[in-house]
């Protein structure tokens, strides 16, 4: 902090406001110029979508029985169940896990009244596999025990989905950078540096289903031909926001 003597020469006085004017003028102005090159930048998103292929197919299996005591239904179930989790490990799946199990009352109403018939039990299991092997697999599955198809998704592999990602997220940037660039030549700035870099999305594809989910498919009995099943292809998108300042 300056200060100024009462013996002080005029030169002496004079030079001391000065130098406390100059730096009362860049606590002014140091703030203000911040602000306008923070204010100075645009803001731009682009977007990138690249195609995946699905290569493996996420299956849900279901056993399902009925039967006059609780003990009973549980018993088949888990009888067939076992058979079923036993094919899958043979045919190698990916990624197998219980996915439910229920027993459940089975009642019969009349006028009003409310009577016990049985149990229906359930259990049912999912897994991933080879989209060339399924067909043939869900027949197996259907001798082996199963009686519901609860699903049937498409979907690519981890490393596939992850390839896909960072192709996504460049053709992203790169149309990023290309609005930018038109704007700034339309308007005549001059692009000096990106300040900030925002991913918003890189999102895996959804998983692309063979059967809607409102029309489950009952098994009644194997195919006399392995069930085709064939997959396809899927976006994987994302977005990029960048801030340039000009």
């Amino acid at each position: 902090m300056n200060t100024i003597s009462i013996g002080a020469s005029p030169w002496q006085r004079f030079r001391a406001v000065a130098i406390g004017a100059g730096l009362l003028s860049l606590m002014v102005v140091n703030p203000v110029m911040a602000q306008e090159r923070l204010m100075r930048t645009l803001t731009v998103t682009g977007r990138g979508t690249e195609q995946v292929a699905t290569t493996l197919t996420q299956v849900r299996l279901g056993v399902e029985a009925q039967g006059k005591t609780a003990d009973a239904v549980q018993q088949e179930v888990a009888r067939r169940s076992t058979a079923l989790v036993t094919l899958l490990k043979a045919r190698q799946v990916e990624k197998l896990e219980t996915t439910g199990v229920n027993l459940n009352p089975v009642y019969r109403y009349d006028n009003g009244a409310q009577t016990l018939t049985g149990y229906s039990a359930s259990n049912s299991v999912s897994f991933r596999l080879e989209t060339s092997k399924v067909g043939t697999l869900l027949d197996e599955a259907v001798r082996a025990g199963a009686s519901r198809i609860d699903g049937v998704n498409f979907v690519a592999s981890d490393a596939a989905i992850a390839a896909a990602q960072k192709v996504a997220l460049r053709s992203a940037t790169q149309e990023a950078q290309a609005q930018a660039d038109a704007v700034f030549s339309s308007l005549g700035f001059t692009k000096r540096e990106i300040v900030s870099v925002q991913i918003n999305n890189a999102t895996p594809p959804v998983p692309r289903p063979m059967f809607d989910v409102a029309q489950r498919a009952e098994l009644a009995a194997p195919a006399k031909a392995p069930l085709p099943v064939v997959g396809g292809e899927q976006e994987v998108e994302a977005s990029v926001t960048l801030q340039i300042s000009y």
